[in-house]
């Protein structure tokens, strides 16, 4: 039985690759060259944006979003405060700290949930949390168009940008750097064996690491020797003295350190001493294995060759098919039982099911049978299909305690080998385990599918009974504007026909009780309940759709054109009038004159206010929002 690792290269566009066992593909990788993989670069970035109500940064770094970068994640190097009170941060980092990675002292708290897997490139990424006796806040200490150096530790994903540390990490064969953590040195969890460890520590301690540095040794250092391991951490040290370089160099936003292509990190993090061949279909991408091969391990290069057959190099222990059916929702089981994987938003379903799997005497027997099978075959789907978040998994229901133990303890060995970090919890009553895993980048499934434009991702269509219930109450909405005396509609052809042969006398009694002409028209471009609807008035005007509210509040409150108060002035004229006659004889004909041409002045006051008002309502018609192209009436 061989274990092999084969890289299809042969298209420019897209490099796989895929890690076999026994015949049975285990793992699989890709990168396009549309969108390469950002995560591990480092970049030269520039603050924007300060959020306080987040407690966290935006930073322009080339992408096509900015970054988010959490306080927690910003190093007290980049504070702009007094230099001693860094260092007295910096302090108690380094006391807050967890401790080197190989104490066995560090136990988490007794939970129902495990960490399970994870890599030692992971483990340097800890959650990291202030220390309690720092009061500082954000907008504190970070500036807007402050300069920093950052790594970028989570893809972009859908409309969320990328997720940024500057706690940088280097990796290596057997190593990873951390050149701005001084949290010390550790050893991978995966290194259970208590000699292997012992030997490792005395590596440390001839290793000169400086005190603001970390370094944590892989799991491939635990069967290399000394020598090794000081070569690739003098490879890492001239890394990151290069990127310092650089960075004094550089102009914000710009990539400093590209963490490279993905032969390169197949060969770097999953290759081990238990591959037997490593077949790569390139000339060109054969040469940069080869190259890498010889220069971090040169005893191994014999091993990567050069796809020589004529046909394509999935076409071997049909990787190719089995490839085919990470895009299916259901994977078969080989006790006859199934899988059923459905990812959402929110979360990760996973439904199993019995099938024809009934070769025991009961059912408990079945179910921990087909369970125990789940479990393995789980394991395997999620590296394939790289999904992560909240997974819930619908096991058989099992009445015996231990017959769910033994589901979990499968479950959590089938993990094991997996490189991202997962916590997994315990069975319910109900039947459910829930488990999270960590989210290094989009699933296969978000990279090679486009939303359905027709049910908009939801898997079901709309009934046409329904749709067209409801188009006919948006249209009775609409042709409620007694302005409106005609309107032409835009509709899928399918709900067209569905109308004209089913609805016809519905649109028509519409069409009597609104007094207007209503079109319809179909049009291609438009799918299920999307519509257009247009309005003209009686001079084919168009106007502008209005909701129902409004247009009843329109309908009611239509203002009449207030009529000239001329009474009011002749009252207060009259009034003036008798009181001044008391007065003489001789006002009185002097005042008579005067009220003559007075009430010649109100008559042509009168005319001129009709017409200041007569133009004044053609603008308020021609501005209103929801007249458009109104002309101006004329006398």
């Amino acid at each position: 039985m061989s274990n092999e690792i084969l890289i299809d290269a042969a298209r420019q566009e897209e490099t796989r690759v895929a890690i076999v066992k026994n015949k049975r593909l285990e793992d699989y990788d890709y990168e396009s060259n549309s969108r390469r993989p950002i995560r591990g670069n480092i970049y030269l970035a520039k603050v924007i944006r300060v959020e306080p109500s987040l407690q966290a940064s935006f930073l322009e770094y080339g992408g096509n979003r900015n970054a988010f970068l959490p306080f927690s994640e910003i190093s007290p190097d980049y504070y702009q405060i007094p230099v001693a009170d860094k260092q007295k941060l910096k302090d108690l980092e380094k006391n807050d700290s967890l401790g080197d990675l190989e104490d066995d002292e560090i136990t988490e708290k007794h939970t129902s949930i495990d960490n399970i897997a994870g890599d030692p490139l992971e483990e340097s990424k800890i959650k990291r949390e202030k220390p309690y006796k720092v009061k500082y806040k954000i907008q504190e200490v970070i500036k807007k168009h402050q300069i920093v150096l950052i790594q970028i530790v989570k893809e972009e994903r859908g409309n969320k940008g990328a997720a940024a540390t500057t706690y940088i990490s280097i990796p290596g064969r057997y190593c990873v750097l951390m050149p701005n953590s001084g949290r010390g040195g550790g050893i991978s969890r995966r290194i259970n064996n208590s000699q292997e460890r012992k030997k490792i520590k005395k590596i440390f301690e001839k290793l000169t690491i400086p005190s603001d540095m970390g370094l944590i040794i892989r799991t491939a250092g635990g069967d290399t020797t000394q020598s090794e391991i000081r070569k690739d951490y003098n490879y890492l040290i001239k890394t990151w003295n290069k990127i310092r370089e650089e960075t004094l160099s550089a102009k914000a936003p710009n990539i400093i350190y590209e963490d490279g292509n993905i032969i390169k990190k197949t060969i770097r993090d999953s290759y081990t001493k238990e591959i037997d061949r490593i077949y790569i279909d390139g000339d060109e991408k054969y040469k940069i294995a080869k190259n890498f091969m010889k220069m971090i391990m040169p005893s191994h290069a014999v091993k990567v060759q050069k796809w020589k057959e004529d046909a394509p190099i999935f076409q071997k222990d049909k990787v190719e098919e089995q490839l085919n059916s990470i895009f299916s929702e259901k994977v078969s089981l080989k006790s006859g039982g199934s899988l059923v994987i459905n990812q959402t938003e929110a979360l990760v379903a996973i439904d199993v099911n019995s099938g024809t799997s009934k070769k025991d005497y009961n059912i408990e027997d079945t179910a921990v049978r087909t369970n125990q099978e789940a479990a393995q075959e789980i394991a395997r789907q999620l590296r394939l299909r790289d999904m992560a978040g909240l997974i819930v998994i619908d096991f058989i229901d099992m009445e015996k305690f231990k017959n769910r133990s033994l589901i979990e303890k499968k479950l959590k060995e089938s993990l094991k080998s997996d490189r991202s970090k997962i916590q997994v919890g315990r069975i319910s009553s109900f039947g459910l385990l829930e488990m999270s895993r960590q989210r290094i980048r989009s699933s296969v499934q978000e990279e090679n599918y486009d939303v359905c434009p027709t049910c908009n991702g939801s898997g079901s269509l709309r009934s046409m009974e329904s749709i067209s219930l409801e188009f006919f109450r948006n249209l009775n909405i609409a042709v409620k504007d007694k302005r409106a005396t005609k309107a032409n509609v835009e509709i899928p052809l399918d709900l067209l026909n569905f109308i004209i042969n089913g609805k016809r006398e519905q649109l028509s009694d519409l069409e009597k009780e609104n007094k207007i002409s209503i079109s319809l028209k179909a049009n291609n471009t438009l799918r299920g309940e999307e519509k257009n609807i247009t309005l003209y008035d009686s001079k084919l005007n168009k106007l502008a759709l209005k909701k129902n509210d409004e247009i009843r509040k329109n309908n009611r409150n239509r203002k009449k054109p207030e009529k000239p108060q001329i009474k009011d002035k002749t009252k207060t004229e009259g009034k003036k009038k008798n009181i001044k006659e008391k007065d003489s004889s001789k006002t009185k004909s002097n005042k008579n004159n005067k009220n003559k041409h007075v009430r010649k002045e109100t008559k042509e006051d009168i005319n001129k206010e009709k017409e200041v008002k007569k133009t004044k309502n053609t603008k308020e018609e021609k501005n209103n929002d929801n007249y458009i192209g109104a002309p101006v009436k004329s006398d």
